[in-house]
């Protein structure tokens, strides 16, 4: 089963690109299994806006602010706990989607150790900054969160591939198109 964690800065097209590629892994017979290591972190974004009387009308919106906040309390309790949920989605899908190609599109810093330990291979997608701020203006999230948290501290690994996604979209589409060619073989 191979596996992919996406990694970058924010608004570099992580989420973009696993969607492209998830759809050319799909096009070439695969069955892609899409994973977000931060999954708990929208789990309770929705539970605080709810509570807050304000809840979330799709599963998409990112309170950025407060995910950096619930990420950096989890990671304070205990520091394995977005990891060690994540491996068990891992698991459960090698039971449930044994040939399944795994795609994690929100890797962060502190979790490279035991994502790669999972057998993913990194691909770092990036831009330069002024694209990536104007793609995540243009997000319309409800709260930006804050590039220099350290939940947003850049990746110190080495990618198996890099993608440049500083041109269109159909070009985006022709990495992932690459990418999930190198993946199949």
């Amino acid at each position: 089963m191979p596996r992919v964690a996406l990694y970058g800065r924010p608004g570099a097209g992580k989420s973009t690109f696993a969607v492209l590629l998830a759809q050319e892994l799909a096009a070439g017979g695969a069955e892609v299994r899409r994973l977000k290591l931060g999954a708990p972190l929208y789990e309770l974004q929705a539970v605080v806006h709810a509570m807050a009387g304000r809840p979330l009308l799709s599963g998409g919106e990112q309170d950025g602010q407060l995910l950096n906040a619930l990420g950096s309390q989890l990671r304070r309790i205990n520091p394995h706990a977005l990891t060690e949920a994540f491996a068990q989605r891992v698991r459960q899908a090698e039971q449930s989607r044994p040939g399944a190609v795994l795609v994690c599109d929100d890797l962060r810093a502190p979790d490279v150790e035991a994502v790669t330990a999972l057998g993913f291979v990194l691909v770092e997608v990036t831009a330069p900054d002024p694209v990536r701020r104007l793609r995540k203006q243009e997000r319309a999230d409800l709260s930006a969160g804050d590039e220099d948290h350290p939940t947003e501290a850049p990746v110190d690994a080495v990618p198996w591939r890099q993608v440049d996604n500083t041109g269109s979209l159909d070009d985006l589409r022709g990495h992932a198109a690459r990418l999930a060619g190198e993946v199949l073989r």
